[in-house]
């Protein structure tokens, strides 16, 4: 059966399409062409233009009204000259020309020393992207470094900010080494003193190498937009996380992403551990933490440091003991392990009897340790109880009983921590310079950002059980009687506090340390009239009391 030909506008109409389009593009470079110098006297116009409207905004207002005299005297004179206009339009149309004459240049690619300092990257990732059985390395001495940099970006200082990397299949990008000794590498070839993050993409065999902006340090102790049960630890980066919350900056009010640690009963990092160098800021986070947790419950203050750090929390409502001996430190949290099991018995006496909890067992109870080391050698020296184990109760059952530990010690010290502190504290916070080894002995896992030696005191890195490693700035709350804060962290910190209950002759010769102590207790409880430390119970529990099986330790 013979083929019948295709209809004449089917074959001739992709000809005639090309003829068109050659047409078209040969007429559109002709009207180029012509209209070029009008195309430069119009560009010269419009910068004229832009410039006249400059330098008359800036030209402060009691001198516009003889400016604008002297213009109009100008204008005046030249149309009463003979070829006076003639002349002033020729002279506009020859100074757009030279002004219009000069296009802005594009800049398409690297300069000499950038394409330098990629090439000299390019040479120095060959031994770890390459091996000798490939017959068509992407990696090689002398090789094309454009085939493996497919993005990049450089700041003023020709320093990198930005690369992609592809590297070939056959990189073990799975293995924890591996990774870590190109990302030395890059580190080290880019620039040090700055802050970068890798994203490795294992599927399409790319790697990401960014460099992070310092995290903002302008944020001071304030009241954040949170609910009962959040606690605002710090701010991270926007792209971190997916909550903002409304903060005053110096620069005024904005939006800050925040690391919010979730606390309560169906919480799943009910307790948490920070741990940091001298002066990284572990003090001031957990004072932090003490101001938004009186906003909803009652904060008890055990300082093995003895510097007075938390002097400002002395007598507030809502502080039940800012101790800062040995003897009152064990009175306070021998009082705080019975306090939690009353709380679980009552609790659980109020469902065996379909009512709901009882108040006092639903107002949150948060005990703060800062340097819990120096109180156990105390101990150890004195044949004491060391104050860790008092709180194996409040760790252990503390969820349920709506009680919350913080624990704050310096990595020296670190190693002394008992076990049941390591295996409750699933909310994890490192602060000031560490090294990636002890970062990751802390969180369980190594950050996706390469530590600096200098940073400012609060900055560090968080993970919240599970989760991601995320970086932190926590925000600035300073010791308000401290003769190095400035004023405005004074008065913002001071804000703050909760108004100032009459003062016990026992609660002031117990917090801060400076006359010898009495008998220990704690100053101050839940109720409105102070309560004494409770005997140790001599009979059998009336009912069963609901014991949770401890949380299992983590590696």
């Amino acid at each position: 059966m013979a083929r019948r030909p295709l209809p004449r506008i089917l074959s001739s109409g992709s000809a005639q399409i090309a003829r068109s389009r050659e047409i078209a593009r040969t007429a559109a470079d002709s009207a180029t062409d012509v209209l070029h110098p009008l195309i430069t006297v119009s560009r010269g116009l419009r910068k004229l233009a832009a410039s006249a409207r400059a330098r008359w905004a800036a030209t402060p207002k009691e001198r516009r009204g003889p400016t604008l005299f002297l213009v109009a005297a100008c204008v005046l004179v030249i149309a009463l000259m003979p070829y006076g206009p003639l002349l002033a339009l020729v002279t506009l149309m020859g100074a757009a020309a030279w002004k219009g004459r000069v296009r802005p240049v594009v800049r398409t690619g690297p300069d000499d020393a950038e394409i330098a300092r990629l090439k000299g990257l390019y040479e120095a990732l060959v031994p770890y992207f390459s091996v000798p059985e490939d017959p068509a390395p992407l990696y090689a001495h002398g090789g094309d470094w454009s085939g493996a940099f497919a993005e990049y970006a450089f700041d003023g200082d020709g320093r990198l900010t930005r690369l992609r990397i592809a590297y070939p299949p056959y990189f073990a990008d799975g293995e924890p080494d591996a990774r870590a000794r190109v990302e030395h590498l890059l580190h080290a070839k880019s620039g040090r003193g700055r802050e970068y993050r890798f994203d490795w993409d294992e599927e399409g065999n790319r790697l990401v190498m960014s460099v992070l902006p310092a995290l903002s340090t302008t944020i001071a102790a304030q009241r954040f937009v949170t609910v009962p049960g959040e606690t605002v630890l710090g701010f991270t980066d926007a792209d971190a996380v997916q909550r903002t919350v409304p903060v005053i900056a110096a620069d005024g009010t904005e939006d800050a992403p925040a690391v919010v640690w979730r606390t309560g009963p169906r919480s799943t990092e009910p307790h948490l551990l920070v741990v940091g160098q001298p002066g990284s800021g572990t003090t001031s986070l957990l004072r932090s933490i003490a101001l938004q947790a009186l906003s909803h419950g009652d904060v008890l203050v055990i300082e093995g440091g003895g510097t007075g750090e938390y002097a400002c929390l002395t007598g507030r409502d809502g502080v039940l003991a800012v101790e800062c001996g040995l003897s009152g430190a064990l009175a306070s949290l021998e009082w705080a392990a019975h306090e939690t099991e009353r709380r679980l018995i009552a609790a659980n006496r109020a469902r065996q009897a379909g009512h709901p909890a009882p108040e006092d067992t639903r107002r949150p109870l948060w005990i703060l340790v800062d340097r819990p080391s120096i109180l156990g050698h105390l101990a150890a020296a004195d044949g004491r109880t060391d104050p860790q184990e008092l709180l194996q109760v409040p760790l252990r059952h503390g969820r349920a009983a709506q009680v919350t530990v913080v624990v704050a010690e310096q990595f020296d010290s670190a190693e002394t921590l008992s076990e049941t502190v390591r295996n409750h504290t699933r909310a994890r916070i490192v602060l000031g310079p560490a090294a990636p080894e002890q970062i990751a002995a802390v969180l369980g896992a190594e950050p996706h950002t390469t530590p600096t030696p200098q940073v400012p005191a609060g900055r560090g890195y968080a993970r919240l059980g599970n989760g991601p490693v995320l970086r932190l700035q926590v925000p600035a709350t300073p010791d308000p009687y401290d003769d190095a804060t400035s004023e405005a962290h004074r008065k913002a910190v001071l804000d703050l506090l909760p108004e100032r209950r009459p003062a016990t002759a026992a609660a002031v010769a117990t917090v801060i340390g400076t006359a010898p102590e009495p008998a220990p207790a704690v100053t101050t409880v839940i109720g409105s009239a102070p309560e004494p430390t409770p005997a140790p119970r001599t009979e059998p529990d009336p009912g069963p009391a609901p014991l949770h099986a401890p949380v299992p330790a983590e590696g």
